[in-house]
């Protein structure tokens, strides 16, 4: 019986692309299990919800418990504080103890209706103003029942923890208030409770601040099962481009966080997957006029900002506040201050909490169960092949020049400085940490680009008994050098390892090409 085969011969490239489609195959498989799994522990963490925030102590108050239309959605109610007198008490904005709120303010009451008409409540502890409780209880227990009393009190299962200023600085309360929070959180979960913790901290276009990095990472190293980071989007300052919208600010900042907290989660060894990360996030922008004058939140931000909530399914979204979601009277003159009681835009009849909680369907309760569970990391890397890859592959043994380009991982990155044995894509969580710039994807089809060389003799070889004084242009080892200034004996190499102490500078390859466009004569 004849070989079905029999008369074919043996071809090493037919089973090198049977490998290549074999290996591809098996990568996507994996990456579409992992796919999967992240979104099903994204879906775990809950629905992403909206929930305003409401200034509970400003004047005028401001009837959270009698909103209507868009107006009537979760709330997170602001801020509880240290007592004026220094001690150890929960108090409303420093101006009401518990008891005389429920008295002055009729806070206890106002919180049953809202429960009662099915509106999750968040209780906000912190803030910009007065001190937080962390800042004043000296001791881990003494904190961790100036938590507990509000939170008992009205029956709440999510708290945020709005820390800034001061109290985001100073690392050591920042651990006694991880711990506390750690422990309360152990001990209500322990008696089949819930309670969802979120820290609220500032950021820039680039992401969280370092000492925001810094004090996730004390709540991670505590042990405090985080539901999530919640970013305040607005006074950006200098980070934000003058012509850059306060939606786009936001994104760009929202997405410098989903970087980080990445970092700060695969460090804590507690890896996540894209999806698990962006529910672990949100977002609060300061409606209408912010603090930095030249910076308006508008209606067409808001719209913005909740379109990209939905498209990469952020945890939650908020704003500050319900108390100014209207426009201001005709009596305000200065609209480029902030008013408590109005946003400092026109806006009709549109509200902004209307726009930002658009089919944000879930609710802070219903999330609050939820308990951070690790995605496995990846165990495959791309693998660089330079046939395919444009420029040289990184190596850990070569020097790069500042503008040096590499391929890592199918990437492409460009020195920002001189740099040895620095991996193009080590986590890091502010880009000045790194001296590599993520340029984008090797593209498919690539091939590496030519590198331009000067002839032989195009400039005199470098010799080690010549002087060379600034400007002067030498070949040494094919490679073309420019003297910075005076110098003799010093070895061109230099210049690739410490290019900013050598007397010498390489050319680049623009120059190269210009050398070479020029011809042969041209020696300048």
């Amino acid at each position: 019986m004849a070989h079905p085969f029999a008369g074919r011969r043996f071809s090493w490239f037919r089973l090198s692309i049977l490998v290549v489609i074999v290996g591809a195959l098996a990568l996507s498989g994996v990456w579409g299990v992992r796919y999967v799994q992240d979104v099903a522990r994204a879906d775990a963490e809950g629905t992403p919800w909206f929930a305003a925030y409401v200034d509970v102590t400003a004047t005028p108050t401001y009837s959270v418990e009698t909103a209507v239309g868009p107006d009537r959605t979760h709330a997170v109610l602001s801020f509880i504080v240290a007592s004026s007198d220094g001690s150890c008490s929960p108090t409303w904005g420093a101006a009401y103890g518990l008891s005389a709120a429920a008295v002055d303010l009729d806070l206890d009451r106002r919180i049953t209706r809202m429960q009662q008409d099915g509106r999750d409540l968040v209780l906000s502890f912190g803030g910009q103003a007065n001190d937080e409780l962390a800042q004043v209880c000296d001791t881990v227990g003494a904190l961790a029942d100036a938590y507990r009393q509000p939170i008992e009190r009205y029956g709440i299962t999510t708290i945020d923890l709005d820390i800034e200023g001061a109290a985001l600085e100073d690392l050591t309360t920042g651990s006694r208030r991880a711990e506390a929070i750690a422990q309360l959180q152990q001990e209500i979960r322990a008696g089949d409770g819930d309670l969802a913790v979120w820290l609220t901290l500032p950021v820039t276009t680039g992401g969280l601040t370092t000492a925001g990095t810094d004090m996730v990472r004390v709540f991670l190293e505590q042990g405090v099962d985080l539901a999530g980071v919640n970013v305040m989007t607005m006074n950006f300052g200098d980070s934000k481009a003058s012509d850059q919208s306060m939606a786009a600010a936001s994104i760009e900042a929202l997405n410098a966080t989903h970087r980080q907290l990445g970092i700060l989660y695969e460090q804590g060894g507690t890896p996540l997957g894209e999806a698990s990360l962006w529910r672990k996030i949100g977002a609060t922008p300061m409606i209408g006029q912010n603090d930095v004058r030249a910076e308006v939140f508008d209606l067409d931000d808001a719209i913005a900002l909740n379109t990209f909530a939905h498209q990469v399914g952020l945890g939650r979204v908020s704003m500050w506040s319900l108390n100014r979601d209207v426009p201001c009277s005709d009596n305000i003159g200065d609209l480029t201050r902030v008013y408590d009681s109005c946003s400092g835009v026109a806006q009709g009849m549109e509200t902004f909490s209307g726009y930002l909680a658009k089919d944000l369907t879930g609710s802070p309760d219903a999330s609050a169960g939820a308990v951070t569970e690790p995605e496995p990391s990846a165990t495959i890397d791309p693998t660089d092949d330079p046939a395919t890859s444009p420029y040289p592959i990184w190596s850990e043994d070569a020097a790069y020049p500042a503008g040096s380009k590499v391929v890592w991982h199918r990437n492409v990155y460009e020195a920002k400085w001189w740099t040895q044995g620095d991996l193009p894509d080590e986590p890091v969580l502010a880009d000045d940490q790194t001296p590599w710039l993520y340029i984008g994807p090797v593209l498919e089809g690539e091939t590496p680009i030519p590198t331009e060389t000067l002839p032989p003799g195009f400039y005199p070889e470098w010799e080690q008994s010549a002087i060379y004084t600034g400007g002067d242009r030498i070949l040494f080892n094919g490679i073309a050098f420019e003297a910075r200034w005076w110098n003799q004996s010093a070895s061109p190499e230099s210049g690739l390892q410490d290019p900013g102490s050598s007397p010498w500078k390489q050319l680049d390859q623009d120059e190269i090409k210009e050398l070479l466009a020029d011809g042969p004569g041209y020696r300048d």
